[in-house]
């Protein structure tokens, strides 16, 4: 991220969007973001899933405005340290989770597949929608997948 501009962490748009400093990481921000967003999920993982879902739509909508606002901020589309989008795309694959620290672990790993892999319509997502929406739905579809493919296998899997 040298050459990146730098947020502003005492800003608290930027503190979020960049997953509380996680994204800040030197390396592999997203990963490093999604690994937040596991300790964020344990609690979260308690609430009935209708509460789930209330949270999870309010991390979507204020994700849009908070990562479009920081990219606007830092003058840079997508900046790689803006992790929120990896908050939410874990937290879609979570949704309805089967209990226990494989599934948690296995959502992690199949979300950073997916978000790094971008299959289509993910890679093609990325690169068209711009904004906060832009930033956010590609991670979105690749939680999506990631969630589409953990419930296939826990319920074909003996």
């Amino acid at each position: 991220m040298s050459n990146k501009p730098v947020p502003d962490l005492k800003n608290p748009v930027h503190l979020l969007a960049f997953g509380f400093g996680s994204g800040c990481a030197p390396f592999a921000p997203g990963t490093w973001g999604t690994l937040l967003a596991v300790l964020l999920y344990l609690p979260l993982s308690l609430l009935p899933l209708g509460w789930y879902l209330w949270v999870l739509v309010l991390v979507i909508l204020s994700g849009i405005w908070l990562c479009g606002r920081t990219s606007r901020d830092l003058g840079v589309h997508d900046h790689g340290g803006i992790v929120w989008d990896e908050f939410a795309g874990y937290f879609v694959t979570m949704i309805a989770a089967p209990a226990g620290w494989w599934w948690i672990i296995t959502g992690f790993l199949l979300f950073r597949l997916f978000d790094i892999w971008k299959p289509w319509p993910i890679g093609w997502l990325d690169k068209r929608v711009k904004g906060g929406l832009g930033i956010m739905v590609d991670d979105l579809v690749a939680g999506g997948y990631a969630w589409l493919v953990m419930h296939l296998a826990w319920r074909l899997l003996p």
